[in-house]
């Protein structure tokens, strides 16, 4: 199956639209060769497993006049799931988990973006595993230029879900009653674009 890929995360990249003198409506493309979206969960109650997706696109439609006009459009390859074991990941991309092959992506589509004290927040719908839920991303954003003139933003962001919310309910209880696989996933987002 093929995938118009515009990818997340995220939605945290809606912070372009006041990242600094840009022309209104300008389209950013994430670079996916300098960006990651990672993820760690608990294992046992006393350490995280840490993973990453490796496949992963969006596209940004900025407005610095109007953040009500932006737009983020973001989806990442469940499939693409890396922990950098592979029984592991072959085991997240069943129905105990990601169940990849029904839910082949997740996705998140911006609502609305605000200037906050600290930076920005990027408010959308992110789709997982079949469940839709509203999610906010705050994000901090910088701004350059290449060596080949082409403007670019890098964006960062954290924030943490809970998996029970979308359905992904499986882990095996402990003698003491943890669980050994947590329920709080933490994200972290380091995504460069580039203007088109």
């Amino acid at each position: 199956m093929k995938f118009a890929y515009r990818s997340v995360f995220l939605g945290v990249l809606a912070g372009l639209f006041s990242a600094g003198p840009v022309l209104s409506a300008d389209k950013y493309v994430i670079d996916a060769d300098h960006s990651s979206v990672g993820f760690s969960v608990k294992h046992l109650g006393i350490s995280s497993v840490k993973g990453k997706f490796k496949v992963f696109s969006g596209v940004i439609i900025v407005d610095e006049k109007n953040l009500d006009a932006c737009s983020v459009d973001v989806e990442i390859r469940a499939d693409s799931v890396d922990t950098a074991n592979d029984k592991r990941d072959a085991h997240l991309k069943t129905a105990d988990f990601f169940d990849a092959g029904k839910f082949p992506a997740l996705t998140f589509k911006s609502k609305q973006v605000k200037k906050t004290k600290s930076g920005y927040t990027a408010t959308g719908a992110f789709f997982m595993h079949g469940v839709t839920k509203e999610i906010r991303i705050p994000f901090t954003i910088q701004k350059a230029t290449d060596p080949w003139k082409k403007t670019r933003v890098g964006v960062d962001a954290a924030l943490s879900l809970n998996r029970q919310d979308y359905g992904i309910k499986w882990s095996n209880l402990m003698d003491n009653g943890g669980l050994v696989v947590g329920n709080e996933v933490k994200i972290e987002l380091a995504v460069e674009a580039v203007k088109e």
